[in-house]
């Protein structure tokens, strides 16, 4: 069915434009046609090489923070830490420094209230596209539009103050490139109100796919210690005392098996939406015009048939020679999305990934905590539902 989704042929179901209102707007992940087209076009910049390398140091200092918030716990004898808060805060940190120049208190304070309002959407009982379905929880529905607000409001208050700074304008990061080319795109500006949008997408984006990827990697790892030790192997023999420059990470080859493996157990986007905006035929099968279809990634992505029978085990070899990992269908792999909606900030994924987790498997090795309690849950992302408990030791 994916390899029928063609981009003029389908769009964004409205039902899920209203429901996720609140933490997307009408930002890039929701836009559509010439509206799509233009935002694109004002925020790829920001996730140029010569700007990626640019944020390779926040990314850095951020992670160095959080080693030395680990070792200060385990030297008072707790060794067990949820290393999927730590790393979301910590990647939080990170896309709110180098990707809107924010300060760490304001940054946390939108981080913590899109995690409110993530559990406030997705962790009840829903009922998207049923006919007055928010009246059926009144309360949700008016605690998700109030935190909705609210994040606008601090977000404003961010765009507003770097436009009164001259200096400001001039950052290489993500909001820089909106005020820079605010001005005029295709004859038509942001406005203030896509301006948040775009913010509040990317502030959510940009820092829950990859510390979810960190977060299932560290488990993987610590139940398979084969390969935590041969990525620890890797790092030495192709980092060793270095800085950890940007073209030494892309050598990092068996780190990006296991990415890519982990993505394809753990994908951050478990499912995919579209709308048919006219009839299609499938094989002898017509979908009829408006029909709202689920792409269930999460269900290719561990198929028998696209796979073989070794669907549901950790083996990153099979990335080895085959960017698709040996899956029989061309659009059976889709860990960030396919076509030209494909995420636009994956670079910065695989570069934040690359950088974490060379520092992390550098000072410490992991083990699977007797706490921890394996229970995927879909909350628009793929996370665990009771935390990512691991028993950590220092090298």
């Amino acid at each position: 069915m994916s390899t029928e989704v063609m981009a003029k042929r389908w769009g964004k179901p409205s039902v899920f434009k209203n429901d996720r209102e609140s933490m997307f707007g009408k930002g890039l992940v929701m836009a559509e046609g010439a509206e799509w087209v233009r935002h694109r076009h004002v925020i790829a910049p920001a996730f140029s090489p010569l700007n990626l390398k640019a944020m390779r140091n926040m990314m850095i200092e951020s992670t160095k923070q959080m080693i030395d918030r680990w070792v200060t716990q385990i030297n008072s004898g707790n060794h067990e830490i949820d290393v999927e808060s730590e790393v979301i805060s910590t990647a939080g940190q990170i896309i709110a420094r180098s990707s809107f120049g924010m300060n760490d208190e304001d940054g946390s304070e939108v981080f913590e209230k899109l995690r409110a309002l993530q559990r406030t959407l997705f962790k009840t009982t829903r009922y998207v596209g049923v006919p007055y379905g928010k009246c059926f929880n009144v309360k949700k529905s008016l605690e998700a539009k109030k935190l909705g607000n609210e994040i606008d409001k601090l977000l404003l208050s961010v765009i507003t103050a770097r436009k009164k700074s001259k200096k400001g304008q001039d950052q290489q990061d993500l909001l820089g490139s909106l005020l820079q080319e605010n001005h005029q795109v295709d004859g038509k500006k942001l406005s203030t109100r896509e301006l948040v949008d775009e913010c509040k997408t990317f502030f959510f984006g940009g820092h829950e796919t990859t510390a979810l990827a960190i977060s299932w990697t560290l488990l993987l790892l610590a139940m398979h210690q084969d390969w935590q030790i041969q990525l620890r192997d890797e790092i030495r023999e192709v980092i060793g005392d270095n800085e950890l420059d940007i073209n030494l990470l892309a050598k990092l080859k068996k780190m990006k098996w296991v990415m890519n493996e982990v993505l394809r157990l753990y994908p951050p986007a478990p499912n995919v939406q579209r709308q048919a905006r006219e009839d299609i035929e499938v094989d002898n099968l017509t979908v009829p015009n408006g029909t709202n279809m689920w792409i269930d990634v999460v269900g290719m992505h561990h198929d028998p048939a696209l796979w073989g029978k070794d669907v549901n085990e950790f083996r990153p070899e099979r990335f080895m020679d085959d960017v698709n990992g040996g899956c029989n269908h061309k659009m059976g792999y889709l860990p960030f999305g396919f076509g030209g909606r494909m995420c636009i900030g994956r670079n910065l994924t695989f570069m934040e990934y690359k950088i974490v987790l060379t520092l992390l498997l550098s000072r410490f090795s992991f083990n699977v905590s007797p706490n921890y309690h394996h229970s995927p849950s879909i909350m628009l992302s793929l996370r665990p539902t009771y935390g990512l408990p691991l028993i950590v030791q220092p090298l």
